[in-house]
């Protein structure tokens, strides 16, 4: 059966899963490219979001390549899509990452505001959902055609998810870096109480990885 997967997400070592003041210019919040510090090394990260062959392998990356492995469809928070905040004010905005995004599978991204789906270079499709996440999981699930739905943040997507209790599977990258101010990521959730488990931990030079899952 298909499950709600959020990998490879990085947290700080103080909490936060996303810097403060998100803008066109740090598209991760203020520092936010700090939590980056473990994944933009990786071969995957080359491979996958800039189209290299170039890149570290190891225990890292063998982590990173298995947050694109059985992958169908992804669900996304608006601030994950893009900076601009209320309507839509055209539809020139296509996302962070070019004609060719590293998706490749329908993308379903949580908005207030409709818009119209659009198609992009090597098979990603942005949809855009405004019946809120379960309707959006509902569609993700239904595109994915039994395989995974990768939850790719931002924190408060992620939240809502865990709240609701449906998350399947997390794997978390707490990286050596304190951002001091942002998103936490925990704040308010009691994991236990919703029904997660520790599931298995690694640790590399770059980050210690831990593997959350439900009960």
């Amino acid at each position: 059966m298909s499950k709600l997967k959020v990998l490879s997400f990085a947290v700080s070592a103080d909490g936060f899963g996303a810097g403060a003041d998100q803008s066109l210019e740090n598209p991760v919040g203020v520092n936010g490219t700090d939590l980056m510090s473990w994944f933009h090394p990786t071969r995957t990260f080359n491979k996958h979001v800039l189209g290299s062959d170039s890149g570290e392998t190891g225990p890292d990356d063998d982590i990173a390549r298995m947050g694109f492995e059985n992958i169908g469809a992804w669900i996304l928070g608006r601030n994950m899509f893009g900076p601009i905040r209320g309507p839509w004010p055209d539809d020139s905005w296509k996302g962070w990452w070019g004609d060719n995004p590293p998706y490749h599978v329908p993308v379903f991204v949580l908005t207030n505001y409709p818009r119209d789906s659009f198609e992009m270079e090597g098979g990603t499709t942005f949809h855009f959902v405004t019946g809120g996440i379960e309707e959006a999981l509902d569609q993700a699930k239904r595109a994915a055609a039994g395989k995974d739905v990768r939850l790719g943040g931002g924190v408060a997507t992620i939240r809502a998810y865990l709240a609701a209790g449906l998350v399947d599977e997390m794997h978390l990258a707490f990286v050596p870096a304190l951002l001091g101010h942002g998103e936490a990521l925990f704040s308010g959730l009691d994991l236990k109480a919703l029904g997660y488990d520790m599931t298995r931990s690694q640790t590399t030079p770059n980050a210690m990885h831990l593997f959350i899952g439900k009960r």
